[in-house]
């Protein structure tokens, strides 16, 4: 299968990557003319102390810049009801710039609020009934200011332009994209995920493996997005099965973060093909699977069951993480980096 001669290619967010860099957060809140910042997170990272980690840069700062609320009511997937809720908080408190810390459900939540707030839409569900895909014509660039920091290495939704959003009325997982929904600016502060448990560790890397492969094999891949997909996944092969087992090591999660962003980036910008994915995201709604977990059941069943999609580009993606062939009859699995793949079933 050829590759596409013919692509577009554009990405907004900048990125800030590294140990310790949210201690950045309040400058570039100022960067951004914001003043008036609402931190929105889960009840997990704030019973993991995490949600402290970002509070406490407030405490004492030079700029001025108020962290004037935190929302932590979000749950797994983003839901439209929850969406309302923050919408109402940040007009409120009279918000102006939208702090996302978690992982792909406060992610895609924040950005629906942005979305939202900057149409005029109290209600989401009445909007949200389908799918929507805006179009460089006619979406609408938006003014309220996000950064996002992710806190799992799975969704990379920190510079995607779509956004999930589950409808509670309809049971339907609709999704939103348009390009200006990606945050302005990402923190990779791999600090803030050191004490993510193994099992959602291995959830989330495969959830960004699988962008990387769907990326890689979408008919409309590109020489770009093909750099992107075949750099995140030599660093999930790598660096996933140390997060896993050693959750605390700093560099194992920062290469990690950075292969999730350069996969979403590798799948959002061919998303054509994506039979994975939307497996996932039935089951996800149907009957409250974590994505990643799909993701990871779903992705060698349905490799297995598509030849015609995976076979023209397998080699020369097998090769590029350096995978070699072995005798099966003596039981062997392919390897890599010394690296027996049968360890990423533990």
């Amino acid at each position: 299968m050829e590759i596409s001669t013919f692509f577009e290619y554009s990405t907004k967010t900048i990125i800030n990557s590294g140990a310790g860099s949210r201690v950045m957060l309040p400058s570039l809140i100022k960067r951004l003319g914001g003043s008036r910042a609402i931190l929105f997170t889960d009840k997990g990272l704030n019973q993991a102390g995490v949600t402290e980690k970002i509070t406490e840069l407030f405490a004492e700062m030079s700029v001025p810049v108020q962290l004037v609320g935190v929302f932590d009511e979000i749950e797994q997937d983003a839901r439209a009801k929850t969406v309302n809720k923050a919408i109402k908080m940040v007009k409120e408190l009279n918000g102006d710039t939208l702090l996302a810390l978690g992982g792909g459900s406060v992610l895609d939540t924040v950005k629906a609020v942005r979305w939202a707030l900057q149409r005029g839409h109290n209600e989401v569900e009445k909007v949200l009934t389908f799918s929507i895909k805006e179009q460089w014509h006619e979406a609408e660039e938006n003014t309220i200011p996000i950064i996002a920091i992710p806190t799992t290495a799975g969704t990379g939704s920190e510079v995607s332009t779509a956004a999930l959003v589950y409808n509670e009325e309809l049971k339907l997982k609709t999704a939103l994209t348009s390009p200006y929904l990606c945050p302005d600016i990402a923190l990779l502060d791999p600090e803030l995920s050191v004490g993510l448990p193994p099992r959602i560790t291995a959830f989330t890397g495969m959830d960004a493996l699988t962008h990387a492969i769907e990326g890689y094999f979408s008919p409309r891949a590109n020489p770009i997005t093909d750099a992107y997909a075949i750099q995140a996944a030599r660093l999930i092969a790598d660096n996933l099965p140390t997060a896993v087992k050693q959750g605390t090591d700093v560099d194992a999660r920062a290469k990690m973060l950075m292969a999730s962003s350069m996969a979403i980036l590798a799948f959002t910008l061919t998303t054509s093909v994506i039979p994975v994915h939307n497996l996932a995201h039935v089951f996800g709604a149907k009957y409250g699977v974590p994505h990643g977990l799909a993701n990871a059941v779903l992705l060698p069943e349905v490799m297995g069951a598509m030849p015609a999609l995976y076979l023209p580009r397998i080699q020369e993606f097998a090769a590029h993480l350096g995978i070699v062939e072995t005798s099966q009859k003596q039981g062997k699995l392919p390897k890599r980096s010394g690296i027996v793949y049968s360890e990423f079933k533990r």
